[in-house]
């Protein structure tokens, strides 16, 4: 193998620019891969530029004319065609939106190329996980989905097992829409009650096709959920799935909108949290996938206090030189971030919450708890469909 994690990055993924005032500040891209070097992590990793994602990749997930409106979106962002969701609030047409979005999607699906032919054992796309993107329309930020289409391309290559685990606050409703049918895709989701979150799904009922019932699986958190019920949900559901399943691929998709300062949702995990999470998913990689784990970013609005810690974070995780979250900040990284915010930047690289604390699931269901109520209902809708009590 010749490099264990690589690190997937092209500056120009940061033309991925909505505008002014638009929530996906390309800045969180740039002060991550900042940080990530300011603690020395690329010297830990291979980085990788990937190619850009051609028409015939994309057309793995995503219909001819919709790759045909978001180009000529991007040729002339005043003639975006809205009902495929370009040139809305969310999603506003840019000129060269087109080769940013395809730019991002090829960093995945090199990445997840590099890990089935074994030229690493880890990869970092944190510029990634824009699950929102549905295969003929854009939604929620997100133009092409990365995530769904790194996966494509893993079954294109021959594999027969890929497990996707999303712990954004937002329902990862993209993917499980591309896979919804594919019995050798298993997508788990733990996001904000759809009551209270756009985009409005991901309800523990939904559950697949006929053909493929059990291969999604949603666990829809009450608002306010803290780091103690975070962490108690992603046990009582993820392990054990995983442990069924036995995927060759693990891609995880690492949003950092969960965090309690993020503006648009309404959890309250902390960064430490976020941190015990991307900790868990690595080593259940190596666990039940051989190790292949592929680490996409996705939300995370909060974009110099949370986002470029968690994800440096979980490049250091999956480099294997995890950054010790006592460590001071070095000055001169909060001084980028305050001249090109004029925001003060964090000092350390935790929130203050070590050591994180959960009850597992064995410890017992509490009838009166919501956050238990949820994890049940979970595992009342899927589990019975894999063979598993729920």
């Amino acid at each position: 193998m010749s490099g264990r994690t690589q690190l997937m990055w092209d500056e120009a993924v940061t033309g991925y620019d909505f505008g002014r005032d638009h929530p996906m500040d390309p800045v969180r891209l740039v002060l991550t891969r900042s940080l990530v070097g300011a603690l020395g992590l690329d010297r830990e990793v291979t980085v990788v530029a990937a190619k850009t994602a051609g028409e015939s990749t994309l057309r793995l997930v995503h219909r001819e004319d919709y790759i045909d409106a978001v180009r000529a979106a991007s040729a002339d962002p005043a003639s975006a065609d809205q009902s495929y969701g370009l040139g809305t609030t969310d999603d506003p047409a840019f000129a060269g939106m087109h080769e940013a979005s395809a730019l991002i999607a090829g960093q995945s699906v090199g990445a997840a190329e590099a890990l089935w032919r074994g030229e690493a054992l880890h990869a970092v796309n944190f510029a990634g996980g824009l699950h929102h993107a549905m295969p003929g329309a854009a939604s929620g930020f997100c133009v092409y989905n990365d995530a769904a289409l790194a996966i494509a391309r893993l079954l294109e290559l021959g594999a027969e097992r890929v497990a996707y685990v999303d712990v954004d606050v937002h329902h990862g409703d993209g993917v499980q829409a591309a896979f919804w049918e594919d019995p050798r895709v298993l997508t788990v989701s733990l996001h904000e009650h759809p009551r209270t979150l756009f985009p409005q799904t991901g309800w523990p009922e939904e559950t697949g096709a006929d053909g493929a019932r059990g291969g999604a699986v949603n666990v829809a958190l009450p608002a306010g959920t803290g780091d103690g019920g975070w962490l108690r949900a992603f046990h009582a559901v993820v392990p054990e799935l995983l442990a069924d399943f036995r995927p060759q691929v693990l891609v995880t998709q690492h949003g950092a909108d969960t965090h309690f300062e993020d503006p648009l949702a309404h959890l309250a995990v902390s960064l430490d949290a976020q941190r015990a999470v991307q900790v868990a998913c690595h080593d259940l990689a190596h666990e039940y996938a051989d190790g292949r784990w592929l680490a996409l970013g996705g939300g995370g609005y909060a974009v110099a206090e949370v986002v470029p810690r968690s994800w440096t974070h979980l490049v250091g995780i999956a480099a294997g030189k995890p950054v010790d979250p006592a460590t001071m900040i070095p000055e001169g990284w909060r001084q980028e971030v305050y001249a090109r915010t004029r925001q003060l930047g964090p000092v350390r690289m935790t929130d203050g919450r070590r050591p994180v604390s959960w009850a597992s699931w064995e410890d017992g269901y509490d009838p009166a708890d919501r956050l238990d109520q949820a994890v049940l209902a979970t595992r009342r809708a899927a589990f019975p469909l894999r063979g598993l009590l729920p």
